[in-house]
C-alpha cells in the first residue's frame, strides 16, 4: 500500500514537472530591442554669404527702407544723395563738397549716389554704386579729359585728403571720370581713421570742405603728386 502510493506520487510530480516545462516552451521570452543607429550627423552648412560690389561692401536694394543707404543731405550747396551713413557718408560728402566748392558747382542733376545692380557691371568699380560706397559727379562727363588742369589739380587735392581711401575713375582701365569711390573694405580701419580726421576738420573753425586753400603749395603738390602716382600704378 505504501508502495503503491509512493509511485503513484512520483507519477503524479512528474506530471506537474512536465505540464510545466511544457507551459515554459510556449511562453515568449523578453525581446531585447537592437541598438538605434545614431544618426550621421553632416557637415555643418556655412551661413550664406551676402553679395558685395567689387570694394567688398553689402550690396543693398534699395535706399531709405530697411538699408544701410539713405538720402543724406550734403551741407552748404543745397544737395542731397543717396549714400552709405556713417563713415562712408563723411568721406564721400566731403569730396562732393569739395569738388562743389572748389572745382565745379553741381547742378542737383549732376549728382548721383546709390543705384540698383540691374545696369551696373558687376566686376567694375561702377558696382560701389550699389552698396551706397560711390558717387558720380557729373555722369554726363565721364570721358577722360573732362576737367582743365586746375581743376585736375584741385581733385588731386580733394584726393589727398582722403588719403588713398578714395579713388577716382579717371585713374581707372575703363576710365570713368564721373565716378568716385571708396577704395576699401569694411573692416579697413583707413576708412574710420579718415572719418575721424574729417569730423575734427568739420568741428574745427578754418578746417575742411568750404576753407580756402593753396593747392598749388609745394607740400599740398608733393603729397597729392604722390597719392595719384601710387593709385595710377595700383
Amino acid at each position: 500500500m505504501q508502495n503503491d502510493m509512493t509511485r503513484r506520487s512520483v507519477v503524479k510530480s512528474a506530471t506537474v514537472i512536465g505540464a510545466a516545462a511544457a507551459l515554459g516552451s510556449v511562453v515568449p521570452g523578453t525581446a531585447v530591442a537592437a541598438p538605434k543607429e545614431t544618426p550621421k550627423s553632416g557637415p555643418l552648412s556655412a551661413p550664406k554669404k551676402l553679395p558685395t560690389s567689387a570694394n567688398g561692401w553689402t550690396l543693398e536694394k534699395e535706399a531709405n527702407h530697411v538699408s544701410t543707404v539713405w538720402t543724406r543731405p550734403v551741407a552748404g550747396t543745397g544737395l542731397e544723395v543717396d549714400v552709405r551713413v556713417g563713415d562712408v557718408e563723411l568721406i564721400l560728402v566731403h569730396v562732393i563738397r569739395r569738388f562743389h566748392y572748389e572745382v565745379e558747382q553741381i547742378s542737383r542733376i549732376d549728382l548721383a549716389g546709390w543705384q540698383g545692380t540691374g545696369k551696373l557691371r558687376k566686376a567694375l568699380p561702377e558696382s560701389n554704386l550699389a552698396s551706397g560706397t560711390a558717387v558720380r559727379i557729373r555722369p554726363g562727363a565721364s570721358a577722360k579729359g573732362g576737367l582743365f588742369p586746375l581743376q585736375e589739380l584741385t581733385l588731386r587735392d580733394i584726393l589727398a585728403d582722403c588719403e588713398g581711401v578714395v579713388r577716382w575713375g579717371g585713374d581707372d582701365d575703363e576710365v570713368n571720370e564721373s565716378l568716385f569711390y571708396i577704395d576699401a573694405g569694411p573692416d579697413d580701419v583707413r576708412v574710420t581713421k579718415v572719418a575721424d580726421k574729417l569730423r575734427g576738420w568739420d568741428a574745427t573753425p578754418g578746417e575742411g570742405a568750404g576753407v580756402t586753400v593753396n593747392v598749388q603749395s609745394p607740400s599740398r603738390r608733393d603729397r597729392a603728386d604722390r597719392l595719384a602716382r601710387a593709385q595710377r600704378e595700383g
